[in-house]
């Protein structure tokens, strides 16, 4: 590994340390996970009773959605959680300017911190609710190996695409001088149209049509399809890579106008 690479790979270690040192905020959110999948898994068992194959799925299907959701929630940060609280924040305070001078790209060291991140709460937050919720329900979890890596696969992908948006809502910082705004309608927006509360297949008509090809449904709803084998795992990486491409992209040019802009006000 080039040494540029082994900056990164410990600045996604140091993130994963970090974030494990908080052990009873990663008890409580595993505890309030498994709460709410409780909840939604109960709504979804008298929903799918009334239509048993509501949005393509069968109840087993729709109640291993479900248990998957709640298990991504925080790997692909849909509420935040995530860098861009702490990016906005040097942004406002002026330590950005600390940051442009580290001798990494700004952008591959936030990416690096969201992976460690990720990583973190797909282990720490998202094991247990899955496992209880198999328990307690009958779920549609496949047995082949192979499906499980293609899943896994489509995570990735999904971080990548919730990291691309979430860093382009904590540039507008540079402009806004405080993101709160912006940061909560990016909630809004990616609880409705990843599939977080209900999977986008179930949405009528046209809207239907329109946020599954947004690029919040690669976070949820795209590996959650892969997994249960409802959706072709290389049409879904080709998807979700685009939209990761094309994001980061546009995140590179925000930040080349906002990095001109520090120096500029900095003299």
């Amino acid at each position: 590994m080039s040494g540029t690479g082994r900056l990164y790979a410990a600045v996604a270690a140091g993130a994963f340390r970090r974030h494990a040192t908080y052990r009873i905020a990663t008890a409580a959110g595993v505890f309030t996970n498994t709460v709410f999948g409780l909840i939604l898994a109960y709504t979804f068992t008298a929903l799918w009773d009334e239509k048993p194959h509501l949005g393509g799925y069968d109840q087993t299907q729709a109640l291993t959605y479900v248990w998957l959701g709640q298990s991504l929630l925080m790997v692909v940060a849909v509420m935040g959680g995530g860098f861009e609280d702490e990016l906005i924040e040097r942004i406002r305070t002026g330590d950005i300017a600390i940051d442009l001078y580290r001798p990494a790209d700004l952008q591959l060291w936030w990416l690096a911190q969201d992976v460690g991140r990720a990583l973190f709460h797909l282990l720490g937050r998202g094991v247990f609710p899955l496992v209880f919720g198999a328990f307690l329900f009958e779920l549609a979890l496949p047995t082949d190996p192979l499906r499980w890596l293609a899943f896994l696969v489509a995570v990735v992908f999904g971080v990548l695409v919730s990291f691309s948006i979430r860093y382009l809502v904590a540039l507008s910082a540079f402009w806004l001088m405080d993101g709160t705004g912006v940061v909560q309608l990016a909630w809004i927006v990616g609880i409705f149209c990843s599939g977080m509360t209900l999977p986008l297949n179930v949405f009528p008509g046209a809207l239907g049509e329109v946020v599954r090809v947004l690029p919040w449904s690669s976070l949820i709803q795209a590996p959650v399809d892969v997994l249960l084998g409802t959706a072709d795992p290389l049409g879904t990486y080709a998807f979700q890579g685009a939209w990761a491409l094309a994001l980061l992209a546009v995140g590179r040019l925000v930040q080349s106008v906002a990095t001109r802009r520090v120096v500029v006000q900095g003299g």
